[in-house]
């Protein structure tokens, strides 16, 4: 028998090599597919990050623009609020003063009284002119010159009256008795006249014109007086700029008379300034009108308190009195 020669195994051979072969193929492979994905994934991850900084940096702007807008409001706010704080300092300055003044008037005797016990004996003093129209035989007691603190020592009258609704509704009667109270004190003038708060003529005949002091013009003046009615916005300034610039002369001696319950527009330093410009007064001190003031409680039973228009107004009216040789007098009730 012959002898079979053994062959060798050798680990090596070519099917060994081949599965080696395709292994490390497949992990090159993998990693050129990777290599070459790599930079298109960086890419897009940059445009994505760059879009949204820029949609942050818009976000950013649009935050700052409503910032500064916010900033800008604050600051007029704050503006507004300072003026505020600056009228209402005045006000309760305002109302401590007119407190001070209803607690003194409260202790003293009741001005309407006063003048009431004063009417029946009392004449306004008397220039030379006027003692030729009451005749040179006429005699007067010895008076003071004020009726119930009111000088009363003009030739001409000019009553301003305030017709809105709150007087006309609340304190139109008295307003009638304070009209004739007034007349009554003066028993002879060279001349009268009536507005109302607009600067309005009562008799359009007379407008601009003095109304002759007569018995029956005096009465047609209260019963025309019972039924006026003209537009009114409350303010008496008007009425007061409108007579002095029309009827103010340096030859007559002119006492305003204005009634009224509220001022609910404007500054007052606003119009004590333009009154003091238009009423003047001469080398000697006399201002060309006198203005009397008569504040009626109309707004008194409408709330609680005492209400700021009210208030307003008699601050007003008393500074116009003091600054212009007059008096002013707060009613203390409608009846």
């Amino acid at each position: 028998m012959s002898r079979r020669t053994r062959r060798s195994v050798d680990i090596f051979n070519l099917s060994f090599l081949d599965v080696v072969s395709c292994g490390f193929g497949a992990i090159i492979l993998l990693l050129v597919i990777v290599k070459i994905s790599e930079p298109h994934v960086i890419e897009q991850l940059a445009v994505d990050l760059s879009g949204l900084v820029a949609q942050l940096e818009a976000e950013l702007h649009e935050i700052r623009g409503e910032t500064t807008v916010l900033n800008r409001d604050l600051t007029s706010r704050q503006e507004q609020l300072s003026v505020q704080r600056e009228k209402l300092a005045r006000l309760q300055g305002d109302i401590s003063s007119i407190r001070g003044q209803y607690a003194t008037t409260r202790n003293e005797h009741d001005t309407q009284t006063i003048i009431k016990d004063q009417l029946a004996s009392a004449k306004q003093d008397l220039t030379e002119e006027m003692r030729r129209l009451l005749g040179s035989g006429y005699q007067r007691k010895k008076l003071a010159a004020t009726i119930g603190g009111v000088p009363v020592d003009s030739e001409y009258i000019i009553f301003i009256i305030d017709t809105s609704g709150s007087m006309q509704q609340n304190a139109w009667s008295l307003v009638l008795r304070k009209v004739t109270e007034v007349l009554d004190i003066y028993p002879q003038v060279k001349g009268i006249q009536v507005m109302n708060d607009m600067g309005d003529y009562m008799f359009s005949q007379y407008k601009g014109k003095w109304i002759p002091d007569t018995p029956a013009r005096r009465k047609a003046i209260i019963t025309r007086l019972s039924g006026w009615q003209p537009f009114s916005n409350s303010s008496p300034v008007e009425g007061i700029e409108a007579a002095i610039r029309r009827f103010h002369a340096q030859d007559k001696r002119i006492s305003l008379y204005v009634f009224g319950d509220d001022f609910a527009r404007g500054s007052i330093q606003t119009v004590v300034d333009t009154v003091a410009r238009l009423n003047r007064a001469d080398k000697s001190g006399r201002r060309r009108v006198r203005i009397h003031t008569v504040g009626f409680p109309v707004l008194f039973g409408m709330g609680n308190g005492i209400p700021v228009n009210a208030m307003r107004y008699a601050a007003l009216m008393r500074n116009l009195a003091e600054t212009n040789g007059g008096s002013f007098v707060g009613l203390n009730s409608t009846r």
